[in-house]
């Protein structure tokens, strides 16, 4: 084969579809990686700094507003970023975070395509409930996870590499070389180039060692 190794364009993201449940989700064939996070993590930023758009993700004032899984496709066909429903947001009803944990568990539980998991963090305040609970669950599933340390223009380096450090040891110890962890700014532009080699690593299984941290 004399073809050259294919290369994913971020920057060619096109919204796919939302599903409220998992039968409405696209055929579950090809690789997908998904994004979570806490409501007012920054999650819609990032996907939005990872694709070079401006409003791919929506991003809201109100967190907590998106309630549907998201689908954006790439420009080789049947790789897809998902944008999972944030939640854990003190507005947000228990009774609607209880709906949006039980589809985003079945999705986690269920999705044969997923290879891997993209947990977004605000680098000031980590390891919140939601974030120890898609911990356990990549534990519980073997399924690779790339934390996210977000805002992180909010801090300086010392403060950011202190964290970073931590979380790092911490996750390492639970999860070995199943988990990752990067600093990262959406407004800055910091880490968008490591963000993208991890998610070329996962769907592009070649592209393997390609990775810096």
């Amino acid at each position: 084969m004399t073809e050259e190794t294919p290369k994913i364009h971020f920057n060619t993201a096109k919204f796919q579809i939302s599903a409220s449940k998992l039968n409405q989700c696209p055929e579950d064939i090809g690789a997908e990686v998904a994004f979570a996070g806490r409501s007012n993590a920054g999650k819609s930023s990032a996907i939005n700094a990872l694709t070079q758009q401006t409003s791919l993700a929506r991003t809201s004032k109100t967190p907590g507003r998106t309630q549907l899984i998201n689908f954006f496709s790439l420009n080789i066909e049947g790789l897809r970023i998902v944008d999972l429903p944030g939640y854990g947001y003190a507005k947000v009803p228990v009774a609607m975070k209880q709906h949006w944990q039980q589809h985003l568990d079945e999705y986690l539980q269920k999705r044969q395509c997923l290879q891997g998991v993209v947990l977004v963090m605000d680098i000031r305040h980590p390891m919140k409930e939601f974030d120890e609970m898609m911990v356990g669950w990549c534990q519980a599933t073997g399924i690779p996870l790339h934390v996210l340390l977000t805002k992180a223009d909010k801090l300086k380096r010392g403060p950011q590499q202190n964290t970073l450090l931590k979380l790092r040891k911490e996750l390492k110890a639970v999860l070995g070389d199943k988990v990752s962890v990067q600093v990262f700014s959406a407004l800055k532009k910091q880490g968008v180039d490591v963000l993208q080699n991890r998610l070329s690593s996962w769907m592009l299984p070649e592209e393997d060692g390609a990775v810096e941290e």
